[in-house]
């Protein structure tokens, strides 16, 4: 049953996951682009590699000889996966899933035009020439992202003429790797956005976590809340868009799929291949298995039965303030650990930067979500990142 997992990426995210692994039995190789990342932390041993050079992910494989490639980030040579699968390895959750998602525009594409699920209308480019006519074609306001980026870098909405420049220059400096290219969506009049965490299986029924809110800043999450209160058949409907989509990629694990919900209905909007940052609120206890505890089964073929809902919970981010390379220091700890009900976790980032997310404050219990929301804004004010 011991596995030797590579993880590729090793942020918060994946270091959540390295605990779980570890809870069942597994060895774990963390892999980033720089030191004393979260995941390093934790795991068995570690790898400082750039993901986006072909013959060193090359090399790292061949010198472990993993039985699981797990992905966490985006900037990876995705296509050396379909190599690996060939020769034995799992990737999660598949050589498919994971190039596809790494890239905006291979997934829209399949969920818009293969699956046939609802998305905003869409157009990309890659000059700024195309930009003006890919807005001109969705209409304005419109949002562009890059085809490849983490954490809402790069995201912004086009409003008038007086944007386009600025929207295309912020987007070439918040794009992750080599893929110089956009996509340009016309702005969807949603009510709320949800992440419907889909969790398939190998020798199982596909699952839904109940859906999680979020609210966002500079496209990036800043609170999530589960369960996210709404039309029962607006659900159906999101779960059924991401039961296809999911099938169509093929693979075991856990997938953040996000959707923008409308007075119509549901609109596919993205599709991560892992955990995701607002499944975070999962660590307060929300459901009977973390989204990091379902990826660690899922992908190791062990059966869940189902995913409970356990109490209401809330999450809040902590953001750096200022640039540094030294690790750290967390002031007001002790009096947001004085709060009844509630919880942190101290990513171990080594260095900072404006905006970037360091802890996450977490709340739970009988309260409605919105009680939840305001208590982790709350305890997420008292730490300071000096």
């Amino acid at each position: 049953m011991r596995k030797k997992i590579l993880l590729l990426g090793s942020g918060e995210l994946g270091k959540e996951f390295v605990i779980a692994a570890q809870r069942l039995g597994q060895y774990v190789i963390a892999v980033d682009s720089y030191p004393n990342a979260p995941a390093m932390q934790v795991a068995h041993e570690f790898e400082v590699i750039d993901m986006l050079n072909g013959e060193m992910l090359d090399a790292i494989v061949a010198k472990h000889q993993p039985d699981l490639i797990v992905p966490e980030i985006e900037a990876i040579r995705t296509e050396r996966f379909y190599d690996y699968e060939n020769q034995g390895i799992q990737v999660v959750p598949s050589a498919k899933a994971a190039n596809f998602t790494m890239n905006r525009k291979a997934i829209r594409d399949l969920a818009a035009i293969e699956v046939g699920v609802r998305t905003a209308k869409y157009k990309y480019a890659t000059s700024y020439e195309e930009l003006v006519s890919a807005v001109q074609f969705t209409g304005m306001p419109c949002v562009v992202k890059p085809l490849m980026s983490s954490s809402g870098k790069g995201q912004s909405v086009i409003k008038s003429e007086a944007d386009w420049q600025k929207a295309w220059d912020y987007a070439m400096e918040g794009s992750r790797g080599d893929l110089k290219e956009v996509i340009v969506e016309g702005f969807i009049d949603f009510d709320y956005e949800i992440t419907l965490l889909t969790v398939t299986q190998k020798n199982g029924l596909t699952l839904f976590c109940p859906p999680i809110g979020h609210r966002q800043e500079r496209g990036d999450y800043q609170e999530s809340w589960q369960p996210m209160e709404m039309n029962p058949d607006h659900l159906l409907e999101a779960q059924e868009m991401a039961a296809k989509v999911t099938a169509a990629l093929g693979g075991a694990g856990i997938w953040g799929v996000e959707f923008f919900i409308t007075k119509e209905g549901a609109y596919f909007s993205e599709l991560s291949p892992r955990p995701h940052d607002t499944g975070m609120v999962t660590l307060a206890g929300t459901q009977n298995f973390s989204e990091f505890e379902l990826h660690a089964r899922a992908v190791l073929g062990l059966s869940i039965p189902e995913v409970t809902l356990v109490r209401n919970g809330a999450s809040a981010v902590v953001l750096a303030t200022s640039e540094s390379t030294d690790f750290p220091e967390f002031n007001g700890l002790n009096e947001a650990a004085n709060v009844p009900n509630s919880d942190f976790k101290i990513f171990g980032k080594p260095t900072t930067r404006p905006y970037r997310r360091m802890a996450v404050a977490l709340t739970y219990g009988t309260e409605n979500v919105k009680e939840l929301v305001e208590k982790a804004k709350n305890i997420a004010s008292k730490i300071t990142v000096k």
